[in-house]
């Protein structure tokens, strides 16, 4: 079957939601000192060695110049009482970094506490993908805990 993009779509969406994700904020920092971040669900492992990840950002972002141009960057997996972070960092506009608690990461960019797991990386490579820009990163750094994750499914968080 070839996707008709008008009328499939939203049934597209919906297929690609049945599969749960994870929920992440990438965070960096802007040329001009800015801390930027975003939600994100499209995180991924690429590969161990070396120790590669990647995430997308839609062309359309406004944040998308700024990871465009970042050396270092943070994802962040949420744990699983991290609801309102993940809203708080979906929205457009306003300072999403209000009420954060933050440690400085490698470049300085902004790291979040209490997260269930943080990855430091490099930008190795970016990619075109259709509507969204691919980030491969080389993880540098990272640490964990041993809280459960943060996770979305068809359109909405599960426990």
């Amino acid at each position: 079957m070839i996707l008709d993009p008008g009328a499939d779509l939203k049934r597209f969406r919906k297929a690609l939601g049945t599969f749960p994700t994870g929920v992440c904020i990438v965070t960096t920092l802007s040329r001009e000192g800015e801390n930027v971040g975003v939600t994100c669900s499209s995180f991924n492992s690429v590969s161990l060695d070396p120790p590669l990840i990647l995430w997308s950002l839609g062309k359309n972002a406004y944040s998308l110049p700024v990871f465009g141009a970042a050396e270092f960057w943070a994802v962040h997996v949420l744990g699983a009482d991290q609801e309102e972070v993940s809203n708080q960092f979906a929205r457009a506009g306003g300072n999403k970094f209000k009420d954060i608690k933050l440690e400085a990461g490698l470049g300085e960019i902004p790291l979040l506490v209490d997260c269930s797991t943080r990855f430091q990386c490099i930008t190795e490579h970016v990619y075109d993908g259709g509507d969204h820009v691919i980030f491969v990163g080389r993880v540098l750094d990272f640490d964990q805990t041993h809280r459960l994750p943060l996770v979305f499914h068809s359109g909405r968080y599960v426990r």
